[in-house]
């Protein structure tokens, strides 16, 4: 039983944020927030986030995109994000000093950003009755 998808020669347009200043719990109810959205409704939704890594986000997808443009020459209109998804970076270990000598512990995580997105395109998919 195969029931894999044949992948059209689509290509996917790929952009890497390697050192985005938040740690990836704070990053991955963003990124699912956007997942399947076309890029300019993602963008306007980052725009409206009163979240402060927001921006980074919507700095990697327009980076993406004009990846998109300028190497695949890809209609902007089309784009969708395929995939978006975040990773753990270095953990700067820095400490606070408290009362009587003694030290408690600042934790600075940094992740990497990855977001992937293709064209959306209209095809027809056949859907075969099992007999």
């Amino acid at each position: 039983m195969n029931n894999r998808k044949k992948v059209s020669d689509t290509k996917i347009v790929k952009s890497v944020n390697k050192n985005v200043r938040s740690s990836t719990r704070k990053l991955k109810p963003i990124l699912k927030s956007i997942v399947g959205k076309k890029v300019d409704l993602a963008i306007r939704d980052l725009s409206f986030s009163d979240k402060r890594i927001s921006k980074d986000v919507k700095k990697t997808i327009s980076s993406a995109i004009a990846n998109a443009e300028n190497n695949y020459q890809y209609d902007i209109d089309k784009l969708i994000v395929k995939e978006a998804y975040c990773g753990k970076q270095v953990v700067m270990k820095r400490f606070r000093p408290r009362a009587k000598g003694r030290a408690a512990p600042i934790i600075k995580p940094y992740s990497n950003l990855t977001i992937i997105l293709t064209e959306k395109t209209k095809q027809k998919e056949s859907h075969g009755t099992k007999s």
